[in-house]
């Protein structure tokens, strides 16, 4: 299943697409989608609907992030190895971990909000996956078991922020619009093996990022069965895991995204994004 969330932001509605691409409302179905329908028993509720059956949505309207009611967003730094060259990191021993705020979270099309006082805004493609099952000390053999689908995420960042002043990562990843999940959460099902996948990111038509999931210093299990050695991973959590090689960072000299710059983001089978990078208003 594809599963999205469509309509003015903070009144999105549920919705499906179907298997010819046509939006389809669940509201008469579910109330929304959020961590009771990503449990294994809310995903099979939803399989057991006929798609046809559901009115189909006029026009384009507006899609949301595919997913409310997220508990936390936990994120994956230096997981490719072509970003870690590039970078000049030395690949870590262990996952590099950090959150980012709820608050971050916007639509796949919406537009990308220049922090006010930023000065080096970066983009990152990532694989996110959505937790349905809760996972505590779970296996690496467990772990892909807990995962209900997988989203795409831009892991958005202000490299000032996160580097250049002291405090730590996540105070220069969590500005609001710097977390565009979606078009559509995809069921893990559907989706199939989440390290074979392309991954992709334009800026302005110029393809800057182009790797595969299979670059990963840690791969999807791994990493939750590590997240959950620390803590708790529950029904709508969303676990970021990291984004390849040709981040704007990673340009001599750095490329950072632009108020009129347009960036477009892709993983095979999870659909694009697109924003419009817009100043800071006032």
């Amino acid at each position: 299943m594809k599963l999205v969330r469509y309509g003015e932001r903070g009144r999105e509605k549920p919705g499906l697409i179907d298997a010819e691409g046509a939006l389809r409302d669940l509201s008469g179905q579910v109330d929304d989608i959020g961590p009771a329908q990503v449990s294994p028993d809310g995903l099979a509720a939803l399989a057991r609907i006929d798609p046809a059956s559901l009115p189909k949505v006029p026009g384009t309207p507006r899609l949301g992030a595919p997913l409310t009611g997220i508990p936390k967003i936990m994120a994956v730094g230096q997981n490719y190895l072509s970003h870690i060259k590039e970078m000049g990191y030395t690949p870590p021993e262990e996952p590099v971990l950090f959150n980012k705020a709820i608050s971050s979270l916007c639509g796949p099309f919406d537009p990308t909000i220049t922090p006010k006082t930023a000065t080096k805004l970066d983009y990152e493609v990532e694989l996110a996956a959505v937790i349905g099952r809760t996972a505590l000390n779970v296996s690496v053999q467990e772990a892909l078991g807990c995962v209900a689908g997988y989203a795409l995420m831009n892991d958005g960042s202000e490299r000032a922020y996160q580097r250049d002043r002291a405090g730590g990562t996540t105070k220069g990843k969590s500005a609001d619009t710097l977390g565009p999940l979606g078009p559509w959460l995809v069921t893990a099902d559907e989706f199939g093996d989440p390290q074979t996948k392309r991954i992709w990111t334009k800026v302005n038509g110029e393809l800057r990022q182009d790797g595969n999931t299979s670059d990963m210093v840690f791969g999807i299990a791994q990493l939750v069965s590590y997240v959950s050695e620390f803590m708790s991973l529950n029904p709508g959590d969303v676990l970021t895991t990291g984004s390849p090689h040709g981040v704007a960072a990673g340009f001599d000299p750095p490329r950072w995204l632009q108020p009129g710059d347009v960036y477009e983001m892709g993983i095979d089978g999870l659909g694009e994004q697109r924003h419009e990078v817009v100043a800071y208003p006032g």
